[in-house]
């Protein structure tokens, strides 16, 4: 009885493990795994200043089938995508907390270490670069997704409008 038990749960592990992979082979990759992240967020908050706009910095990576989803979550849905647009610069960070980059722990120290709250984790910049917010995105989701409605409130509670009102 117990090899059947044993035999059964590594079947569903194996099982699952498939679907992960399918699914990220699905999803569109986001991050550039080449990019000195640092220079992206100082491109990022140059254009957020001429632009009158704030930068949220996605961290995460192609790794991170939670990263991929949001990504096609607020790329796909038109009313998160419009207040994404009009308010912000949004940029894909990418991190792999197994493969440091000679950038990594940098990036981790300008964003006050985000990582803490796992992957995705969003940020939020004003246009001088400054962290104004770190949104664990575990708050934000809902199944093996994310909730519209809470998505939509964080953008918008975090436009420049709403937070210089």
């Amino acid at each position: 009885m117990k090899r059947i038990l044993t035999i059964a749960v590594l079947a569903v592990a194996l099982l699952a493990t498939v679907a992960n992979a399918q699914e990220q082979t699905a999803l569109k990759k986001v991050y550039n795994e080449d990019i000195n992240p640092l220079e992206q967020i100082d491109q990022a908050v140059a254009q957020a200043q001429a632009e009158g706009k704030f930068v949220i910095c996605q961290v995460g990576g192609n790794w991170c089938p939670w990263c991929l989803r949001f990504a096609e979550f607020i790329t796909t849905d038109s009313t998160i995508n419009a207040v994404v647009e009009e308010n912000f610069v949004y940029i894909h960070v990418n991190y792999h907390p197994r493969k440091a980059t000679e950038w990594s722990a940098a990036m981790m120290k300008r964003l006050n270490n985000p990582e803490r709250f796992n992957f995705p984790v969003f940020v939020v910049l004003d246009e001088q670069g400054n962290v104004l917010h770190i949104q664990d995105s575990s708050y934000l989701e809902e199944g093996q997704g994310y909730n519209k409605e809470k998505v939509l409130r964080f953008f918008q509670n975090w436009t420049p409008k709403a937070v210089r009102n």
